[in-house]
């Protein structure tokens, strides 16, 4: 389809466990491939009972967005690679501070065996959402 870059938020058939048959959701580019594939984490409207997110608001985005109405979670402890092939289209580009954020969470390095894009210095003070 086209050339995807870190912290593009596309929309992708993607499984959120293995017990769930994939469905159309937003995805969080973290990594990128010369082959063509990209390593994403999803995003789901519910805060995961199991895993870490983030919460994901507009403000978030530098462009584009999500059709939100409260707050989306990415599912930091669930990273996916997909080909390009596969995105059903794009819906925004979030902040270098956000995607900083994300790739930080993201266990055994967010983007291993993949290029990544140059992260823009910066702290935040989000919190990850868990439930115990």
């Amino acid at each position: 389809m086209g050339k995807y870059l870190c912290g593009d938020v596309l929309l992708a058939p993607v499984a959120l466990d293995s017990r769930t048959p994939p469905k159309t959701r937003p995805v969080v580019v973290i990594g990128t491939s010369d082959d063509g594939t990209v390593r994403v984490c999803p995003v789901s409207s519910k805060p995961p009972d199991d895993a870490p997110s983030l919460p994901l608001t507009m403000d978030d985005f530098a462009s584009g967005g999500l059709d939100l109405f409260g707050e989306s979670y990415v599912m930091t402890s669930r990273v996916v690679t997909l080909r390009s092939g596969e995105v059903i289209g794009k819906k925004g580009r979030l902040t270098p501070e956000s995607l900083q954020e994300i790739a930080g969470r993201v266990p055994d390095g967010p983007l291993h065996g993949m290029q990544k894009n140059p992260k823009t210095p910066g702290r935040s003070t989000r919190r990850e959402n868990s439930r115990d």
